[in-house]
């Protein structure tokens, strides 16, 4: 059933600024570019509903077949088929704790699906002492049921907050696996995140069998060899695109940001941000940047509360390298045109669809995706 359908011009950069309303933190960008890129024109697209029932959907992944694996957040991952039907919820997943932020999270086909049948997947995991952004892998049988499940990353130290899980889930081409993971609502005050003895608020890189890759920055150190970067408050959104890794995380008020990890280094939060506190008082010492800290590739005040992105490699020309961000908040897609590694344009789209979840670019140019609400759209460009 068609939802709506939007029709405007192909898309140029234009002079003027995406339509955001006023910033909480009077920060000035490091560099030209950094917030507030010229808006590009609007693209013309087609809104359809491809599947609809899903109880809090949070992360989906295409199999080779054309069906999809959607995690619901209460803890059970479904089929959905190339027609947009549902399937039963799939045996073997493992329990989760779903209180507040938590759940069952994000879920990656393997990029040997076709041969290994296997899947990743995060979620918060009930420990003693609390709970903890887990990883897991498990084999996804014929019968729709997974087996041979296991872990290859358990986060240390577990909390008893309910917040900021991350959490990501990248398997890549060369046996290794991204996660991502949040600082679990400790905010300014917390100190786990700067800690490399700690995984909380970092980019996190394993082999697929949980093992840790040699080449990793803190291997050998006095921290967790575990680590990749440092320094990260709440990442929703990871993909690969050029370069290797980028992530999206959430500010507090301001200071959504994108960045392009790199190994070794430290991000910033909770010494340095572009946003403040929810109460109104500085983050830290009230400094967007400072020595040592990486400065984000684009942050966003007001925040678009980031979810998951995707880079755009379908049919589609004018948005082919562009990155697409799901928005929970106030609930769009972003669209943001890279140019040497800088933002040059940004986009929004499908404004007030409500939170959007999770993204999947398809073969054939379309884009899924996915809603708090249980609808999967599918949204045609050009």
């Amino acid at each position: 059933m068609r939802l709506f359908a939007l029709i405007a011009l192909i898309p140029t950069l234009a002079m003027a600024q995406v339509e955001q309303g006023a910033p909480n933190a009077d920060f000035q960008p490091s560099f030209a570019g950094q917030t507030r890129a010229a808006a590009l024109s609007e693209t013309p697209v087609t809104v359809t509903r491809f599947a609809t029932g899903l109880d809090g959907p949070w992360g989906i992944t295409r199999l080779p077949s054309g069906q999809f694996v959607v995690t619901e957040k209460r803890g059970r991952m479904r089929i959905i088929n190339d027609d947009g039907s549902v399937s039963g919820p799939l045996g073997g997943v493992p329990e989760v704790d779903d209180g507040g932020q938590g759940g069952l999270l994000d879920v990656a086909a393997s990029p040997n699906f076709s041969a290994d049948r296997t899947l990743f997947w995060t979620y918060a995991k009930p420990v003693s002492g609390g709970t903890v952004t887990a990883a897991a892998r498990g084999t996804l049988g014929a019968d729709g049921s997974l087996s041979d499940v296991r872990d290859i990353f358990v986060q240390d130290p577990p909390t008893s907050g309910g917040r900021h899980f991350g959490s990501r889930i990248i398997p890549a081409a060369d046996g290794t696996v991204w996660i991502t993971t949040g600082d679990r609502g400790a905010g300014d005050r917390g100190t786990l995140v700067q800690d490399i003895a700690t995984t909380h608020g970092k980019v996190i890189r394993v082999n697929a069998n949980g093992t840790i890759p040699a080449d990793n920055p803190f291997v050998g150190q006095a921290g967790n060899d575990a680590i990749w970067s440092l320094g990260h408050r709440n990442m929703q959104g990871a993909a690969l695109g050029p370069g290797g890794l980028w992530t999206v995380e959430h500010g507090p008020r301001g200071g959504d940001e994108l960045n392009q990890p790199q190994a070794g280094r430290n991000y910033g939060w909770p010494v340095v941000s572009y946003g403040i506190n929810y109460r109104g008082s500085d983050v830290g010492a009230g400094q967007a940047e400072g020595q040592g800290y990486e400065s984000p590739v684009y942050y966003w005040d007001p925040v678009i509360a980031p979810s998951n992105m995707a880079f755009y490699n379908g049919s589609y020309a004018p948005w082919r390298g562009d990155i697409l961000i799901g928005s929970l908040n106030p609930g769009e897609l972003v669209r943001l045109k890279l140019q040497g590694g800088r933002v040059v344009g940004e986009e929004r789209l499908l404004r007030g669809v409500g939170r959007v979840r999770d993204v999947e670019v398809l073969p054939d140019g379309a884009v899924l995706v996915v809603l708090d609400s249980g609808d999967v759209l599918r949204v045609m460009p050009g």
